[in-house]
């Protein structure tokens, strides 16, 4: 090697040594140099273009925490959503890093954001009812606030997203998905207006929910994505994507379109001529073991498409069509006798404008063979309250063969199943419609065991036939007979017949034990939280017009039913009533209530009496159930039937859902059901309500078409008898109203004033009191979603009576001793005083009162509001007889009263008018007015007149 090339080479290893070590050295400096600016760059461009709350607990600045990028690492991250969920978490994550791009920083002086990533991450999507969702935090550039310093900007390239959970739950329309273990890399230039998106996604655990049902658990799934996006337009197109569930192979393609209030999609998802066995490995996970020892053969054909526009404010929703077809199909368990073969099907499903009232559903065949049997099925429906159905169902089953052919999972079968079934024609519950339909569904000698409990359900026998030839509800006919099973050695029958659905006739036989719990545990996993007993001894024979018609001799009702700790659940209730005992007795109309405990959370209850047209009740759809009670309980703590409460309730009404999106940090109104009509007579020894409890509950509770009355009923509170007129009733579950006269003698001022809220807001003055007084009140008003008082929509009028009252530190008083230098009326004593007033409009009138105040006489009337406003107009009769007086007018606060002597002037106290629609219109309840000494004896007003 000559010199020349060698000191060449030399000089390029030093200079290439000399720009390695700078750069190492530039690495290290650029952290230490420009940490806190870049920081409180990146946070003061968050404050300005984020709306959400954001925090973390720490910024790093390195270039090796993704290298060779220069991040800013905020650890400990969250970012709350857009309103309406504010409180709610949108972002939180171990640790989000923003790249900055290191050309723009060192020679613009420009921190330009151009990747994100995302670490070990927990994002929460969520839209309500109304459309709104969480995830508009980012302000864009024509609406962010002017920023004249700041030289941060976003313009991304890559996206990161490392073992994240992702769950998107769109109450609108209905659709849950969960993504655990979500991981995503994403590429393109996302600064510009119209860019290619090249995405890589894997998700190790992928669930879809749509109106409650899974259609997607536990899913693997792998996708390469290509998606042209046009950020002036919110439009995203699906170019290339290509996807594994599993092993199943899906190509969807389409357009997205975001709207101001929605969405425009025209979505299609295919796997068309996959291999059968490939849409098992889409299945749950336990399928694929299945699958391990499983011969399938056959192609299958998937199709799904979604397309229109979503827009909650108009109501607009998009149609969904789904195509599934298996050709030649073929299963075989472990090498069964006998393979399951010929399976061939075409299912198409539409759902127009997702109104599952047009919903049509066409099973165009359904067919296989099972050894030498044949099994073939036809079915169309269309529509759900005008149902049109076309059905044929035909074919013979031996149950044990068919199990082991396709090798049922953790269960064994045997038995026969026969069905020869035809339906065609209308049904309209409201046009008292049913299909023509002749049909008989015959199970013999069946018998199922599960590896979740020991002993098998045997001797199941199972006869159906159904009949109907005019497409009329009148001449529909079914028979059951038998139904029989036998369990643990208890045997139970049952035979049913029931003919002319427009006035039920029925004859219904019931036989033997049924222990609840442990059939459930038959089929289901251990754990689970169901338990009790059903005994029956009961025959049941007659028609709904008996009852109705009061055509009670002609019930053949009789017998008992008992049953132990069966849960029930109420619509209007958030938790479920768990039946501890219950014994029932029938006779001709009445099912009689002879022993009945039960609990609700914290409740208890006891009941005795009767029901009088159980059996209408449950073949009429909107009938009511009346009866009369005893109610007896320890303890009933009303906040548990809150509608908004926490609950295990399975039948939660959809408006209560839509509340709860609405207000999740409400507690709700208590939802009473409006299919009852049921008078109480009632003992409950303590109840708690709010935050304070009441005791010794008694007298007559009824509830009426969701309204509930009192009628003479006392409670014991704060030490006093409260007796208690009028009636509650709920508008939704976060509105309601009550009209009550309640009357309380003899009770504690100071308590009052300290344990009841309202009392506190009506009697602001009480907590300057000590003594004894005595309410009588009528009150109306509104209740807001958590149980209290709108103030602004109380009406009412009423009477305090003041009995030995030491009056002691009231502004007002004192304010008066000042004025007129008198020291008497200071801190006084009254007694016998009753003091009248009305409420409307957040404003509390007193009418004229008079009283004695050591040597002088008092008389005053005027206003006051519930936030302490005064107007009142005050005559001060000086001694010896009052008939020299001296006016005065008081206006401010409570708190800072002020006093104007010789003037008979006042401002006004500002009124608020209720906006809103009154609940209570027509009061049902007992409330009768209010009377006092002086309504009932004119008389009395003029004695003693000043």
């Amino acid at each position: 090697m000559n010199a020349r090339l060698k000191t060449i080479i030399v000089k390029t290893l030093k200079w290439t040594g000399i720009g390695i070590g700078s750069l190492l050295l530039l690495m290290f400096l650029l952290p230490i140099l420009f940490p806190g600016q870049i920081a409180e760059q990146v946070k003061g461009f968050a404050n300005k273009k984020l709306t959400g709350e954001l925090n973390f607990s720490k910024a790093r600045l390195s270039f090796f925490d993704h290298f060779p990028s220069l991040t800013v690492t905020l650890d400990d991250f969250s970012l709350k959503g857009s309103a309406p969920f504010q409180k709610d978490t949108l972002v939180a994550a171990e640790d989000i890093g923003f790249g900055i791009n290191l050309k723009r920083l060192l020679f613009d002086g420009e921190i330009v954001i151009d990747e994100i990533y995302v670490g070990n991450s927990d994002i929460n999507v969520k839209v309500n009812e109304k459309g709104q969702a969480n995830y508009n935090v980012y302000i864009s550039d024509d609406n962010a606030p002017k920023d004249t310093v700041s030289n941060t900007s976003l313009r991304l390239d890559k996206i990161k997203i490392s073992h994240c959970n992702l769950r998107y739950h769109d109450a609108s329309a209905k659709i849950v998905v969960s993504a655990d273990d979500f991981n995503y890399v994403g590429k393109g230039s996302l600064d510009q207006a119209i860019f290619d998106l090249a995405s890589d996604a894997k998700i190790g655990s992928l669930d879809f929910e749509l109106d409650g049902e899974h259609y997607l658990l536990k899913k693997n799934l792998q996708a390469e994505l290509l998606t042209r996006i046009n950020t002036n337009a919110l439009t995203f197109s699906l170019q290339r994507n290509d996807l594994k569930i599993n092993k199943l192979p899906i190509n969807f393609k389409g357009v997205l379109n975001i709207l101001k209030n929605g969405y425009d999609i025209d979505l299609s998802v295919k796997s068309m001529g996959s291999d059968f066995e490939d849409l098992f490995t889409a299945l749950p996970p336990e399928y694929i073991t299945w699958l391990d020892s499983t011969k399938v053969k056959g192609e299958i054909d998937i199709a799904l498409t979604m397309k229109g526009r979503y827009d909650a404010t108009t109501n607009r929703q998009p149609t969904i069509k789904f195509h599934t077809a298996v050709r030649d199909g073929y299963i075989e368990y472990k090498k069964a006798p006998v393979a399951t073969s010929d399976i061939n099907l075409n299912l198409d499903a539409i759902l127009p404008s997702l109104n599952p009232e047009e919903l049509s559903i066409k099973l165009d065949s359904l067919t296989f063979k099972l050894g030498k049997e044949k099994f073939r099925s036809y079915i169309a429906i269309k529509g759900m309250e005008n149902m049109s159905v076309k059905a044929s169902l035909k074919g013979k089953l031996d149950m044990e063969t068919l199990d082991k052919s396709i090798g049922l999972k953790n269960i064994d079968m045997k038995g026969l199943l026969m069905a020869d079934v035809n339906v065609n024609g209308i049904y309209n519950a409201k046009e008292h419609l049913f299909p023509k339909t002749k049909g008989r569904v015959l199970i013999k000698y069946g018998f199922i065991k599960t590896d979740y409990y020991p002993n098998p359900i045997t001797k199941i026998n199972l006869d159906i036939n159904a009949e109907n030839t005019n497409g009329k509800y009148s001449d529909t006919w079914i028979k059951i007979s038998p139904a029989t099973l036998t369990f643990e050695g208890e045997p139970f029958d049952l035979n049913a017949t029931f003919s002319n659905l427009d006035d039920v006739a029925y004859d219904v036989s019931a036989k033997g034990l049924v222990n609840v719990g442990k059939v459930y545990r038959v089929f289901a996993q251990k754990g689970i939280d169901v338990d009790g007993m059903i005994r029956a001894d009961l025959r049941l024979k007659g028609r709904q017009s008996y009852a109705t018609n009061g055509e009670f001799s002609k019930l053949d009702n009789r017998g008992t039913l008992e049953v132990r700790k069966i849960k029930a659940s109420m619509e209007s209730f958030p938790k479920s009533f768990l039946i501890e005992n219950g014994l029932f007795t029938f006779k001709q109309q009445d099912m009689n209530f002879d022993s009945f405990n039960a609990t609700y959370g914290q409740s208890d209850f006891n009941l005795n009496g009767k029901l009088v047209n159980a059996i209408n009740y449950f073949f009429e759809k909107h009938a009511t159930l009346h009866g009369n009670f005893v109610l007896n309980s320890k303890y009933i703590n009303v906040n548990e039937f809150m509608a908004l409460k926490p609950g295990n309730n399975p039948k939660e009404k959809a408006e209560t859902k839509a509340a709860e999106s609405v207000a999740p940090s409400s507690s709700g109104v208590v939802v009473l059901p409006t299919n009852l009509d049921v008078s109480l007579t009632a003992n409950a020894q303590k109840i708690t309500y709010d935050k304070f409890n009441l005791e010794n509950l008694r007298g007559t509770v009824g509830i009426s078409k969701g309204q509930l009355t009192f009628r003479g009923t006392q409670i014991d509170i704060i030490g006093a008898t409260l007796n208690l007129d009028g009636m509650y009733d709920d508008e939704s579950a976060l509105k309601a109203g009550f009209d009550l006269r309640f009357q309380a003698k003899n009770f504690d001022i100071q308590r009052a004033f300290k344990e009841i809220e309202m009392f506190k807001e009506l009697a602001t003055s009480a907590g300057n009191a000590q003594g004894i007084i005595s309410v009588d009140y009528k009150l109306k008003g509104v209740l807001d979603g958590n149980m209290n008082p709108v103030y602004n929509s109380l009406e009412g009028n009423g009477v305090v009576s003041l009995k030995k009252i030491k009056v002691k530190g009231l502004k007002l008083f004192s304010g008066l001793s000042q004025k007129t230098g008198s020291d008497g009326i200071n801190d006084p004593d009254l007694s016998k005083v009753d003091i009248k007033t009305h409420i409307k409009d957040n404003v509390i009138f007193v009418d004229e009162t008079k009283m004695k105040i050591a040597l002088f006489r008092l008389k005053f009337e005027g206003k006051t509001s519930f936030d302490g406003q005064l107007a009142l107009k005050i005559r001060l009769g000086l001694p010896p007889l009052g008939l020299i007086g001296i006016p005065l007018a008081v206006t401010g606060t409570q708190s800072d009263p002020k006093i104007k002597v010789f003037s008979k002037t006042t401002d006004e106290v500002p009124q608020s008018e209720y906006k809103g629609k009154d609940v209570i219109t027509q009061p049902q309840g007992a409330v009768t007015p209010v009377t006092t000494e002086e309504s009932k004896n004119p008389e009395v007003k003029d004695k003693d007149k000043p």
